[in-house]
């Protein structure tokens, strides 16, 4: 891990660099959603201003059931990104995450970069660290740090494919259960598990609600590739092997709701508000994405991103209303056609797919 200011930027720079001028989305593998289609509702019998989409998240009222996933921190554009992004969330009522804190942990003058309120003093805000860090900063650091940002909740993130190709990287994750355990059962905000693009199995979700996490994020494989964008980092095309690794995203989240009794949220590869009212069908109860709204940033700054917070609401109506679903709770019984190869990774893994065509 870098330690000096000039090597924590630079690194955070060149993730949100390859991000956006190169193509580092999943190249052999998709999220699923292309293979899972809505029934079609032709007498809905509903007005598409009716529909309510509001909802709790851990205690906090939405006004959407959407979340601006973790982006960045820990360099100087950082903080206009974060500001933009949560300006956003704020003006929609919506939920947000930071980048990883650990560069303000280790260089505290990095702090402003994620520091949001000023422009979002309503949003639900979520602080970010990485599992592994749990085991090095003790508790009383990591309160100190979500509440420098003043966070509503503390994702812990599950990154093992990147860190392990990331020069540098972390390659020990002995121990980390019982460090998450430990945070759980001590920390004053509730903790949400967060993966990085892998995807959570369900033997995986137990062990995490286990220990006490209060949410998952699936942050299945189809989307942006962490993995990738060390492979170029590294110029190491025997990196690129990992490129497609993890569970998609349709899959995690069907397999993480089966299982789990704690909220699911449905990332990895959501790109428009159809994928959102898809993860939610699948048994998600939110929906988050981090890259079509870094790229609306890129081109309109926050006024880009609020254009697409709001396209992601209006989309997710129309599929509410499509279906004849008039609050989240119906959508989360409409009916879906599964076919392709989702279909087969549903069967092998001992998932129904004709209980979802027909519920």
């Amino acid at each position: 891990m870098p330690t000096t200011k000039s090597e924590i930027e630079r690194r955070k720079a060149e993730h949100i660099n390859l991000v956006l001028n190169r193509n580092v989305q999943a190249r052999a593998k998709s999220t699923g959603f292309e293979d899972i289609d809505f029934v079609h509702n032709a007498i809905p019998e509903l007005s598409i201003d009716g529909i309510k989409i509001s909802c709790r998240l851990l205690g906090k009222e939405l006004k959407a059931p959407l979340i601006i996933e973790a982006m960045t921190g820990g360099f100087s554009r950082a903080k206009e990104i974060n500001r933009g992004l949560a300006e956003a969330a704020d003006e929609f009522g919506i939920a947000i995450g930071l980048g990883s804190q650990r560069p303000m942990l280790e260089l505290p003058e990095l702090t402003s970069t994620y520091q949001v309120r000023e422009v979002a003093p309503h949003a639900f805000l979520i602080g970010n660290i990485g599992i592994v860090q749990l085991k090095k900063y003790g508790l009383e650091k990591i309160e100190k740090m979500v509440s420098r940002v003043e966070a509503d909740a503390l994702a812990v993130h599950l990154n093992t494919q990147q860190e392990t190709i990331q020069r540098n990287g972390d390659r020990n994750f002995e121990g980390c259960m019982k460090a998450l355990e430990n945070l759980c059962s001590n920390i004053s905000l509730p903790v949400i598990a967060k993966e990085s693009g892998g995807g959570v199995s369900r033997n995986a979700a137990l062990k995490l609600e286990h220990a006490g996490v209060k949410a998952i994020d699936v942050g299945g494989a189809g989307g942006t590739s962490w993995a990738g964008v060390e492979a170029l980092r590294n110029k190491n095309k025997r990196d690129e092997l990992f490129w497609d690794w993890g569970i998609p995203t349709a899959l995690s989240v069907v397999e993480v709701a089966h299982v789990a009794g704690i909220p699911v949220i449905a990332s990895g590869g959501l790109r428009n508000g159809i994928d959102a009212a898809k993860g939610i069908a699948l048994g998600a109860s939110y929906a988050g994405a981090a890259f079509p709204f870094l790229k609306a940033f890129e081109k309109n700054g926050a006024n880009g991103v609020k254009s697409e917070v709001e396209r992601w609401v209006n989309e997710l109506k129309i599929c509410m209303l499509l279906t004849g679903s008039k609050d989240l709770h119906e959508l989360r019984r409409a009916q879906l056609l599964i076919t392709g190869r989702t279909a087969k990774l549903f069967k092998l893994r001992k998932i129904d797919v004709e209980k979802f065509a027909n519920r």
